[in-house]
């Protein structure tokens, strides 16, 4: 590798390097320890330099110095792994370079010259590598360190590094960590002892910054069962930063099946690099804080002072920009943000060209004034590009003109709201589609009346609206303490499906996607699909007590909207609970708002909720066992197993309480929730168990404890609920209420926030992260042990022969997703499958894991024979394996008998294996988990599983000439390398020549009139395998012989097609050769095969 022209005093490198090479300009060295000789205690010495500090020439076995006569100085400028990579830098050195250099006449030329060439051949091999990173020269001396100490294939993207200590047992190593997009990798080098590590991102269960008495701070990483601890790092943040998101990255990537295509710093795992993955876990934070859709990316950021008109003062914060919309937050506690959308900016302007603040208009007749602005030329520029103002400052005039438009037009939408669609370009929406929500319709307010209830309604909605005159109303509103306070104390009926869509951030879908859920709803309804058949199911479920649900008013717009949103994202589709939580919803938003909210709680506010596996749910829950041994120790003293608080509280996390709470009551956690998130239900689960404390501490076991927890929630209520009793729900432990205190949902909800309210929604989505690993590995673990149990029953290997199997397997399957995005195990991965499918192996990945295991080594990766196989055992020939057959494929080399290891190399000369064209490639790839499922397919299928008998050996078809050829050329291949080859061979070649004479006798007894010169070929053919398989170096030459004389003698005579045998006649034969049946019946210990398959595997692809 060539590297930047850096000065080299000599005199201090003698002990340290040896000379190969020297001319009148180059010297090539190689490094002490290195090469012929080792070096001693120099060379132990070297080697712990090379790994403590940070240079690539004390590194790099090889390097190439260049040095004039008249100079003491010399210049490092290449340096290599190989002898053969620092020769070949050398030989171009004297065909390039030394030639030119005679021609200049002072020794500064010749050291500018040769400086130049060599940064010149840097630029032009960093054009396409390292452009991206920021400091090129010093990460490609990490990227040679990386390659020669990992032997990690040659695509695998180096992404940062970082010096640190490892401590293995109670004893620091000081090191490199390495992170690439792959693998967390160590090493170092003391005194001779060297620690080497290797950790692919899918193996890690937990991933955390921990600090002990020994340790101040260190990052924690638990994979295979150890644990591993990573210290003394400058920048722990940062470097803690970048291994949460690789090791995300890597879960999404591999497990969930994410493509990342609408994000281009991720979409392509070699492209992966530090500044990307930083950049991508701002914007991820920048989009939870300020709820905005997942295509926003922070682009900007500014430290500025906003003038807040309610509070009269200024207060810091940071200005956040992204492509559609302006955001700031606070920084001095006050709490206070705000989000405005760019479409609703009308002008930006400087008050005046000598203080570093603009203004903001906004619609409506707002104004944001930021102050002290650091940049705020940039800042002005950005949000006038983003929204097509002119940034001309002549034409003021005209800019007056604008705003006075846009002025009028707003007038005239607040005297005609019916007109706020056509603002907003929305198409008129479909007939079908309902335009109000299911609770005014079916419980209308009543103006004139003046009960206590509906004079405290009144009074909600008279401080939401001095909140509103005083803070802004919709999309640019300020959210502040206030706001808080207003949604704990209960929002009013008439104003919840409008807050709801503004604290959600679904108002900014629903205005950026103009008409979008009607062609939703015309495109989905009448499809047929499996999501739409349970939908059909669960829609009469869906709060049944309420009176809007016992109507086809309800029903309808619950399918409409359920529907479409599984036609929107058939990777959900519908998952149970969805109808319970778009029930709650249509009562109070209208239909395509009730649409909206839902995309925003599936895809922003509750990611991986709603799927088949609820691992979201499963990471809150987590979350939650987290939160209850911090708060709640005197709980945790009595139940040390918190596992069953997890099992209780799903639903409350899947529902968010709507399914255990009164209806009445439960909206006022809904409004809680989207206003706070996933915090808001965590905190009052919280408050839940803290005011049942005593109850639970006192229980016997889980069932009275569910007993408890059912009786308090059917106690809740709301007394501030305008509801009449036709709509509120009858709590289900009625008989039992008066024996239960009731508790007010209002109540409850301010002590969660005044008692649990002190944690941020930041260390929450921290949590979510640390625990998403453990939870998804925990799940992976489930299905390994569901997938081994059924595996077990039809193989001889033992569970932890199994387990380890099961582990190549998968991680075969891994590495076929690593470098790409388009592998088949990627694109034809279906969440919803069985166990058994969820992880399978293509031809290609399949040959190289197979050609490790099998016993005998006549499987190369790229041999007809590994195709053949892979075809047998492929039975539904969808181009896939998975585990369950390929164990069956092993099973039968390693532990059948002897009968039926030949049945199995018998088959594989039969079709489908055989007769194929070998291509290797997908023939049949099933659309699986689209569409509806053919349940009377599945039920035959089963069927024909079950009165499937048992293959017995006279079902076995007769092979032909070709197939029988192939077959000796099979058995040779196995007995290949054998101590007992020699005898093998005769054994072979014995009853070959046997079987060509039964046939042939068997041939003339049939036809008693053909010329004996004819009859006699085909013993003469065997003849020649006989003698010439006696030989062990010509065996191979001999069955190729007999093929080629076999077709030819096919081609003149055209022989009789049932020239063939049958698995009887060549069993019958073998048995008789003690030789072959002692080989077939010799052990082989897999466990040595799996120990050298666990080394062998990277390094194949390495090599590959």
């Amino acid at each position: 590798m060539w590297l930047k022209p850096e000065e080299v005093l000599l005199k201090n490198a003698f002990k340290l390097w040896v000379t190969e090479k020297d001319n009148e300009y180059f010297v090539l060295q190689r490094r002490r320890g290195y090469g012929e000789g080792g070096g001693g205690l120099t060379g132990l010495l070297v080697g712990t330099l090379d790994t403590v500090l940070d240079s690539t020439s004390k590194v790099a076995p090889y390097r190439i110095l260049h040095h004039t006569a008249d100079s003491q100085v010399y210049w490092s400028i290449a340096c290599g792994v190989t002898k053969e990579e620092i020769d070949q830098h050398w030989d171009w050195l004297q065909q390039n370079i030394m030639r030119t250099l005679s021609v200049f006449d002072s020794t500064e030329d010749i050291t500018s010259f040769v400086q130049g060439k060599i940064r010149g051949l840097i630029a032009e091999e960093g054009k396409t590598s390292l452009v991206l990173e920021d400091d090129p020269e010093k990460f490609r001396e990490a990227l040679l360190r990386f390659e020669k100490w990992f032997e990690l294939p040659a695509q695998e993207k180096l992404v940062t590094y970082y010096s640190c200590s490892y401590w293995k047992g109670k004893v620091p190593c000081q090191g490199w960590l390495y992170l690439s997009t792959n693998f967390l990798c160590f090493y170092s080098y003391l005194l001779g002892a060297e620690v080497k590590l290797i950790i692919s991102w899918d193996e890690i269960w937990r991933l955390e910054k921990t600090s002990n008495v020994i340790l101040t701070e260190s990052i924690h990483v638990l994979a295979h069962g150890e644990d591993h601890y990573f210290s003394m790092l400058l920048h722990l943040n940062e470097t803690f930063v970048i291994m949460e998101q690789l090791a995300n990255y890597s879960i999404k990537r591999l497990f969930d099946k994410e493509a990342f295509q609408g994000e281009p710093a991720l979409s392509d795992p070699l492209q992966i690099t530090k500044r990307g993955l930083e950049a991508h876990a701002k914007s991820e934070q920048f989009r939870a804080f300020f709820r905005l859709p997942k295509e926003e990316n922070l682009l900007e950021v500014h430290e500025s002072f906003l003038w807040v008109p309610f509070s009269h003062f200024n207060t810091l914060g940071k200005v956040c920009l992204s492509e559609n919309y302006l955001c700031f937050a606070s920084q001095d506690g006050s709490q206070c943000h705000i989000i405005i959308p760019m479409r609703e900016v009308i002008n930006v302007e400087k008050p005046d060209s000598g203080s570093r603040a603009l203004t903001v208009c906004v619609r409506g007749k707002r104004a944001l004034r930021f102050s002290e602005v650091r940049d705020y030329q940039r800042l002005a520029n950005t949000i006038r590009s983003r929204c097509g103002i002119s940034a001309s400052p002549q034409h003021s005039a005209s800019s007056e003109a604008i705003r006075g438009e846009c002025q009028s037009l707003i007038n005239h939408f607040e005297d005609n709201p019916e007109d706020v669609t056509l603002m907003v370009g929305q198409k008129d929406t479909s007939k079908a589609v309902s335009t109000e929500a299911l609770m005014t319709v079916f419980h209308p307010q009543d103006v004139e009346n003046l009960d206590p209830k509906m004079l405290k309604e009144k009074m909600k909605e008279q401080s939401w609206n001095i909140h509103f005159s005083e803070y802004g109303r919709g999309t640019s509103m300020f959210f502040t303490k206030k706001t808080r306070d207003l949604i704990v104390r209960g929002v009013p009926e008439s104003l919840r499906g409008e807050l709801w869509m503004l604290f959600s951030g679904a108002v900014n879908d629903m205005a950026t996607h103009p008409g979008y859920y009607t062609e939703l709803v015309e495109q989905s309804l009448g499809t047929s699909t499996l999501a739409t058949d349970e939908i059909e199911r669960d829609l009469h479920r869906s709060l049944p007590e309420h009176p809007a649900f016992q109507s086809d008013t309800g029903i309808s717009a619950l399918r409409r909207v359920l529907t479409a949103y599984a036609y929107r994202n058939p990777k959900i589709g519908y998952c149970q609970a969805m109808n319970i939580l778009t029930s709650v919803l249509l009562l109070y938003a209208k239909e395509e708002e009730a649409f909206w909210l839902l995309v925003a709680v599936c895809e922003r506010m509750l990611p991986d909720y709603f799927n088949r596996r609820i691992i979201g749910a499963l990471v809150d829950q987590a979350v939650f066992e987290d939160l209850i041994r911090e708060n709640l120790p005197q709980l945790v003293e009595h139940m040390t197993d918190l596992s069953f608080f997890s099992s209780v509280s799903l639903s409350w996390f899947l529902t968010l309480f709507i399914s255990v709470l009164p209806i009445e009551s439960a909206v006022n956690v809904v409004d809680c929730f989207f206003y706070d998130g996933i915090k808001a239900i965590l905190q009052l689960g919280l408050a839940v168990l803290d005011y049942n404390m005593e109850a639970l501490i006192a229980c016997n076991d889980d069932a009275e404890a569910v007993t408890i927890l059912n009786r308090f929630f059917d106690s809740v209520t709301n007394k501030d609920s305008p509801l009449p009793p036709t709509v509120q729900q009858a709590s289900v432990g009625n008989n039992d209420k008066a024996s239960h205190v009731s508790v007010d949902i209002s109540e409850l909800i301010r002590e969660a926030y005044e008692k649990y309210g002190h944690f941020r929604s930041e260390e929450v989505e921290s949590s979510r992260k640390k625990n998403k690993l453990y939870v998804i590995q925990t799940l992976e673990d489930t299905t390994k042990q569901n997938v081994i149990r059924v595996v077990s029953q039809d193989v001889r290997f033992t569970s932890p022969q199994l387990d380890e199997l099961y582990n190549l397997f998968k991680r075969q399957h891994f590495l076929s997703c690593y470098w790409t995005m388009k592998s088949p195990a990627l694109l034809h991965h279906d969440p919803s499958l069985a166990y058994l499918e969820q992880y399978q192996l293509g031809f290609q990945q399949f040959s190289e894991l197979f050609s490790l295991l099998e016993p005998w080594g006549f499987c190369t990766s790229k041999s007809t024979l590994s195709l053949w196989v892979f075809r047998l055992i492929d039975e539904n020939q969808d181009g896939l394996v998975n585990f369950k057959e390929f164990c069956y494929a092993l099973d039968t080399l390693y532990g059948a008998s002897f009968t039926n290891k030949l049945k199995f190399l018998f088959k594989l000369h039969l079709p489908p294996a055989f007769d194929l064209p070998e291509d290797g490639v997908i023939r049949k790839s099933p659309e699986r988990g689209r569409g509806k499922v053919d349940l009377q397919a599945y039920l035959k299928q089963w069927q024909n599983e079950i009165l499937k008998k048992e293959e017995t050996i006279k079902d076995l078809p007769r092979i032909n000439q070709a197939q029988f050829i192939q077959f000796s050329k099979t058995l040779y291949n196995i007995f290949h390398g054998d101590p007992e080859e020699e005898r093998l061979y005769r054994a072979v070649a014995h009853v070959t020549s046997l079987l060509l004479r039964m046939e042939e006798v068997g041939r003339r007894l049939q036809e008693p009139s053909s010329p004996p010169a004819e009859a006699t070929q085909p013993a003469s053919t065997g003849a020649s395998v006989e003698a010439s398989s006696t030989q062990e170096a010509s065996c191979k030459e001999t069955s190729d012989a007999s093929s080629s004389h076999s077709s030819q003698e096919g081609a003149a005579e055209q022989p009789d097609p049932d020239w063939s045998f049958s698995f009887e006649q060549i069993l019958a034969s073998l048995l008789n050769e003690p030789a072959i049946v002692s080989f077939f019946e010799r052990h082989v210990h897999i466990q040595t095969k799996l120990g050298q398959a666990r080394v062998a595997q990277l390094k194949l692809k390495a090599k590959k």
